[in-house]
């Protein structure tokens, strides 16, 4: 028996030691360990959420951020976090602008699901599952403001639409981007986690709320750091990711700019905001401005051409080119402005490309002078990379290379996004169910040509709202 106790005890420790080594190998045979925590020059006061579909949301309330910083000691797991103490709850902001100190008010007695909390000179009437409100954004799409919901123990984004039946174009906006939201479902794009309205009936439907994962930052603060190839790699080829999954549904986001871009405390990115988003279609080159943010358009939209997926991936090459410079790449006054920088740097497009264009719109192409443009070497120098040393010039030169057939004027000559994901610079993060992860169901496009009154689109929000509730 003592023998064979003593054979059994022995397998066990072979097992042991089989278990730990196998696991050794693992961490030893594992593909390239993946970023996960943003470099510790992201300061307190550039750790936001922030989004708008025309133009950055601004950053409110950020007084109680002095003392966050970043843990660096290991990637894997590195944390935002108090010097302190490391366990510190992260800091957004604080509510001394709130008419009441964001304290919840009473509301009508005979409706026990919502209280009412004065955020600056808007009210947010929320479930009482949601505490803790505070602003942290603002733009022309609606308030944000982040909360603690005490069902699920995490924090959130709450974001109450602004004046959402002002209009049918507004009411339009609103459902499509409701609808958009519920239709996609992808680890690199902002979830819709609930919906509600302290509204009974459709008779009295005025608000609307949608509540959405929070993160952290936003490119627009993420950029201002100097970035190593592994993180900014990593951040793009998540970029990319996003982008596939909404193509596969059929949706071009064409508003795609650092501000609708978040990153968690770990590297995490997620695309959000999709107002703009839709399949095809031409704007006026004299239009209104701001169809899209102007700096990150693409040639095609501001010269009133029809556009396909790879309008995003030219926003992409410009997010990129921005993370490397830290600034705006072709930062435009207005479209002619903005044209004429792009021809600056990239040179006149071909002959092709003018024939492509309306009468009027080739007539002005051609009359400005010719621009031979730079190559990518000189845009983007190795001196504007963080890593000068052998390893790290060929990574650049693999970026400026990715940045060539991103920034290319043509869309016919310009990359697709499965093209970008196979590229040398991206592919080390390559893994097939976040780049091919199952398809979500295709966008009804039928949405965009439907014309109702505010009334019918009041009745079709809230019965999406009323799903969740």
């Amino acid at each position: 028996m003592e023998g064979a106790a003593g054979n059994l005890q022995r397998k066990l420790r072979q097992l042991d030691q089989a278990v730990a080594l196998i696991e050794l190998a693992k961490q030893l045979c594992d593909e390239k360990e993946r970023p996960s925590c943003l470099p510790d020059k992201l300061t307190p006061q550039e750790v936001l959420f922030t989004s708008s579909s025309q133009g950055s949301m601004n950053a409110l309330n950020n007084s109680n951020l002095n003392n966050v910083s970043i843990c660096n000691s290991d990637l894997r797991g590195a944390q935002i976090c108090s010097p302190q103490d490391a366990g510190q709850s992260l800091e957004y902001g604080d509510a001394n602008n709130n008419n009441n100190n964001g304290e919840p008010m009473d509301l009508n007695e005979n409706d026990t699901r919502f209280y009412q909390v004065e955020l600056g000179d808007t009210t947010f009437t929320v479930l009482k599952r949601y505490q803790d409100l505070q602003p942290i954004g603002a733009g022309a799409q609606g308030i944000v403001c982040k909360a603690f919901d005490v069902e699920t123990s995490r924090e959130v984004a709450i974001k109450k639409l602004s004046k959402p039946f002002q209009n049918p174009t507004h009411a339009k906006r609103a459902y499509r981007e409701f609808k958009l939201m519920r239709l996609v479902s992808h680890k690199n794009i902002i979830g819709l986690l609930n919906a509600f309205t302290p509204q009974t009936c459709v008779a009295d439907f005025n608000d609307v709320y949608l509540v959405m994962e929070l993160l952290e930052a936003n490119l627009c603060q993420v950029i201002k750091i100097d970035l190593d190839h592994d993180r900014m790699s990593f951040l793009i080829y998540q970029m990319l990711c996003g982008v596939k999954h909404l193509h596969s549904a059929g949706i071009i986001h064409r508003d795609l700019k650092p501000s609708n871009i978040v990153v968690s405390r770990k590297c995490k990115l997620k695309i959000l905001d999709f107002g703009l988003a839709r399949t095809t279609g031409k704007e006026s080159f004299l239009m209104t401005p701001y169809v899209v943010t102007r700096y990150y358009r693409a040639p095609e939209v501001i010269l009133g051409m029809g556009y396909k997926e790879n309008v995003d991936i030219w926003s992409v090459g410009c997010i990129m080119g921005e993370m490397i410079r830290g600034a705006v790449l072709f930062p435009g006054r207005d479209h002619i402005d903005q044209w004429d920088i792009i021809t600056a740097s990239l040179g006149t497009p071909s002959e092709d490309f003018r024939a492509r264009l309306g009468d009027s719109v080739r007539m002005y192409v051609e009359a400005k002078d010719f621009q031979k443009g730079y190559s990518m070497d000189e845009l983007f120098p190795d001196k504007s990379f963080v890593d000068q040393s052998p390893e790290g010039r060929q990574k650049s030169s693999h970026a400026r290379d990715l940045l060539s057939k991103m920034l290319v004027i043509d869309p016919e000559q310009r990359i697709s996004v499965d093209e970008a994901l196979l590229h040398p610079y991206i592919k080390i993060w390559y893994e097939e169910e976040e780049v091919n992860g199952p398809a979500p169901q295709r966008y009804n496009h039928s949405i965009d040509e439907q014309e109702h009154s505010i009334d019918e689109w009041k009745q079709l929000i809230f019965n999406e709202v009323m799903q969740y509730q």
